[in-house]
Order: C-alpha cells, then structure tokens, then sequence
C-alpha cells in the first residue's frame, strides 16, 4: 500500500505522486478506505498518479473514478498541470471549468492554490 498520509493542509488526505496508476473504482476504493482512516474531507489527488486516460472523458475513468469518492462523501482536487490535456479536449476543458465553480472537485495547480480555495471557503 502506497504511504499517504494527510498534509499540513488539515482535512485533506494528500495521495503521494509514487505509486500506482489510480486507474479505475477500485482503486479509488483503496483510497477512500484511507481517506476514511485519516478522518479527511478532502483527497488531493496528484496528476502524476492518473495518467493520460482519466483525461479523456470518453473512457469514463474520471467519472468512475471521482463519483467513487463523491458516493462517500469525500471531495477530490486533482492537483498538478493539466494544460496539455485542457489544450487538447473541449470536453475536458468545461468539465474543468464546471468543476472548479463548485465545491465538490477541483482541479488546481499545485498544493498552494488548493489551500488557498480551503481557506477561501472555510471563511
């Protein structure tokens, strides 16, 4: 099992960038039994670990994979540069956009932008 632990952002269950492909429900399920463990609200997730395919909406493992997280009650960022996926895919780019302008999922860039939106919504 890969070491994640929560970060000095309290809440949030930070994935490390090292380890398996989160590639399917499954193994968000191994994640949200942490997340569980820890007592997070949020799972940050890192770009490193997703790989090319969650960026393509039309194989569904984005939403597998982050509905997963949403059934328990969990938030998700997906922290990292998502540029070149954004710069390819309309779809991609408004389900970003949709995303980021609630309160459930968010893509941000890095972990300083995440604690910003924290602190933003926890005032």
């Amino acid at each position: 099992m890969t070491d994640n632990r929560l970060t000095a952002l309290p809440g949030v269950l930070t994935v490390s960038p090292e380890g398996p492909r989160i590639g399917s429900e499954r193994d968000a399920a191994d994640i949200v039994g942490q997340a569980f463990e820890q007592g997070a609200a949020w799972v940050a997730l890192p770009v490193e670990r997703l790989g090319p395919d969650f960026f393509r909406l039309s194989t569904r493992i984005a939403g597998e994979v982050i509905q997963k997280f949403i059934t328990y009650r969990f938030k998700v960022a997906v922290v990292g540069d998502i540029s070149a996926y954004v710069a390819d895919s309309d779809a991609l780019r408004d389900f970003v956009y949709e995303s980021n302008r609630g309160q459930q999922v968010w893509f941000v860039a890095d972990q300083g932008e995440l604690a910003r939106r924290l602190a933003a919504i926890a005032s």
